[in-house]
């Protein structure tokens, strides 16, 4: 409705202009009053707006100052720290990467780095020789035969239909040209995920693209998916940190035709992933899914991603793992503070536990059930900077996704219009007319960017601790401020001796 409003008024202004250039000269003020007196008597009238009926006229000011509310606040009102989903430093950090601009920062640190929850990093005066290679992860444990070796910065899950195909091409572009895996989202597999990327095909509640008509999981649709060259993994998604235990939205006005045919259902109507798999519901009918889904991908690694809610129904998991012997190759963790699409407010705000907790709690899991040398654990929650993925990887993390990241490289100006196919940067829309401002052929180079020059600085933090391998870190390399006290994560975090759960 408000996007009518707006083009409307557009419309409206085009037209007076045009109108009153012509004929200012003898009936310009005159069609001027009689428009606006047409517009007041309307508002007048109308019974849905009490602003409009009370006001007339100057009450369309109000809507349209909301209307560009987000950009008014990004643009004139936030700090460069203090701006929400994501703050500008952030975003021009990524910018800046992205275009390979200015990668100094003058005159200082704009944090108050006395303030509560201030976190940092220790560094050696005997730094280590900066690594020539980033350094990769194989991930696929003892069952695995076909293990695959990782960046330690991917593209984290968003599906075609949530995003744009020329959003999708130039990610998988960008992951083909930096050598770095593009998980596809839970929207199944389109032809533009195939551009030469490595894939991570991730299967959510709905089973898009290996799915029965009643939609169930189909075992010979996942069989011919898996076996594509490009899918290097295969992810299980049980929840994510936007809205776990909600399952996935995609609004009807962006499922259209193509997308409906991708995911195997119906165009044009809100598609809504169930809450749960209907192919298990306890933990030893998800590993058996596991064990089923490795057969069927004659070995591929086969992980799950989840947001941890009840840390009863992991610890779960754990020793029924311990029990059968059957183990993911990884685990995807997701933190509450994640989200790029559409979700319900309250489920974004209150339901599931924050990244760094659960991030720590997977981990201590999985060491003190002896499990964590076979499974590796990927992390995919505002990570955005080189220090994001030191600090993963210290509390206990092997691999790093960025979903907004990503978008942010792509042009994303955090507009906040995904649930809406208004995406202004071509994003997070299916509209031709918007979409065509992204151009692949651009955009896959800033994501390669992005990407690689994250990594590097990355090395150079790595090398600044002293270290030589991504074993050498550890908790605590991370300090953070508690009140009035200095404490590194190994304090604030002890971590759990291997096999300690057993006892």
């Amino acid at each position: 409705m408000r996007e009518a409003i707006k083009f409307t008024f557009i419309a409206l202004g085009i037209i007076a202009i045009i109108t009153c250039t012509a004929i200012w000269p003898v009936y310009g003020f005159s069609f001027l009053a009689v428009l606006i007196f047409g517009i007041g008597i309307y508002d007048l009238f109308q019974k849905k707006h009490t602003i409009l009926r009370n006001f007339p006229v100057l009450g369309h000011m109000r809507y349209l100052l909301e209307m560009i509310g987000p950009e008014i606040h990004q643009y004139f009102v936030e700090t460069d720290t203090d701006g929400k989903p994501i703050d500008r430093n952030h975003r021009t950090y990524i910018y800046e990467r992205a275009k390979l601009q200015n990668e100094t920062h003058p005159f200082g640190t704009e944090l108050n780095v006395e303030q509560e929850n201030y976190k940092w990093m220790k560094h050696s005066i005997y730094p280590s020789k900066l690594l020539e290679e980033p350094p990769r992860v194989l991930v696929g444990g003892p069952s695995c035969k076909q293990p695959y070796s990782a960046s330690i910065f991917n593209i984290s899950a968003m599906s075609y239909g949530a995003l744009s195909k020329n959003a999708i091409m130039a990610l998988n572009l960008g992951a083909k040209a930096g050598n770095f895996f593009h998980d596809t989202g839970e929207g199944g597999i389109s032809e533009y995920h195939l551009k030469g990327g490595d894939l991570v095909y991730e299967v959510g509640t709905g089973y898009f693209g290996c799915r029965t008509e009643d939609g169930k999981f189909s075992p010979e649709k996942f069989r011919e998916k898996a076996a594509i060259p490009a899918v290097k993994m295969i992810e299980i998604k049980i929840s994510q940190g936007a809205k776990p235990g909600h399952g996935g939205v995609l609004p009807a006005v962006k499922n259209n035709e193509e997308i409906a045919k991708i995911r195997g259902v119906k165009p044009q109507t809100t598609v809504l992933s169930p809450p749960g798999h209907s192919a298990f519901d306890d933990a030893e009918g998800l590993l058996k899914f596991i064990q089923e889904m490795r057969d069927l991908s004659d070995g591929k690694p086969i992980g799950f991603k989840l947001c941890i809610g009840s840390k009863e129904e992991f610890l779960e998991i754990c020793e029924k793992m311990v029990e059968t012997g059957i183990k993911p190759d990884f685990i995807t963790v997701d933190g509450s503070e994640g989200g790029t699409g559409a979700a319900p407010i309250d489920f974004s705000n209150y339901v599931g536990m924050p990244w760094e907790k659960a991030l720590v709690f997977v981990v201590d899991s999985l060491r003190g059930y002896n499990l964590k040398k076979d499974i590796k654990v990927i992390t995919a929650t505002k990570i955005f900077t080189s220090f994001d993925i030191f600090k993963a990887l210290s509390i206990g993390a092997d691999i790093c996704n960025s979903a907004r990241g990503m978008m942010l490289a792509l042009g994303c100006i955090q507009a906040l219009r995904c649930d809406r196919n208004t995406c202004p940067t071509g994003v997070a829309t299916n509209n031709p007319s918007l979409m065509r401002g992204l151009v692949v052929s651009e955009k896959w180079k800033r994501v390669k960017n992005y990407q690689g020059e994250t990594v590097k600085e990355f090395l150079e933090l790595f090398a600044a601790a002293g270290c030589n391998k991504l074993s050498d870190l550890n908790r605590s390399y991370i300090f953070k401020q508690v009140e009035t006290n200095i404490k590194s994560y190994s304090e604030i975090y002890p971590p759990v001796k291997e096999g300690q759960l057993l006892q």
